[in-house]
């Protein structure tokens, strides 16, 4: 039997559907006011990072060790793929072995184009973060 062809409604079914209206309202209204009053201060800190001392060697500095060790990665998962391919009969071993080493290198080219590309979409964009680190890992 549905809710809307019973004869009697149970009080506790009325109470689950009804909706806090002045609950939602205030939080919206709350929300919005704090988003006002703390979004502006934050947008007038331009160069946060650019003015820190040592953070855009920092940055770079992260970025280049990241590259490198995934380079080493790459190198490493790709002799080992190569090695086990060469002790494999099966073909679809093979296959999946094949298709492990293309990921690999399909990650290691996003992950030296990330860098360079960021550097100069932001740019492009008037980004400040672009301007004052180098993501470029050579």
């Amino acid at each position: 039997m549905t809710r809307a062809s019973s004869s009697k409604t149970d009080p506790a079914d009325v109470q689950r559907d009804v909706i806090p209206w002045r609950l939602v309202r205030q939080i919206a209204v709350s929300l919005l006011l704090f988003s006002l009053v703390a979004i502006k201060p934050v947008l007038a800190q331009d160069d946060v990072v650019c003015d820190a001392e040592q953070l855009p060697g920092m940055i770079s500095g992260f970025f280049q060790i990241t590259t490198a060790i995934g380079i080493v990665g790459l190198v490493i998962v790709w002799q080992a793929d190569s090695l086990a391919e060469m002790f494999t009969m099966n073909p679809e071993q093979k296959k999946g072995l094949k298709r492990h080493k293309r990921t690999a290198l399909k990650s290691t080219v996003v992950l030296l184009v990330l860098g360079p590309l960021y550097t100069v979409a932001g740019s492009a964009m008037g980004l400040p973060l672009a301007s004052c680190v180098d993501l470029v890992p050579w």
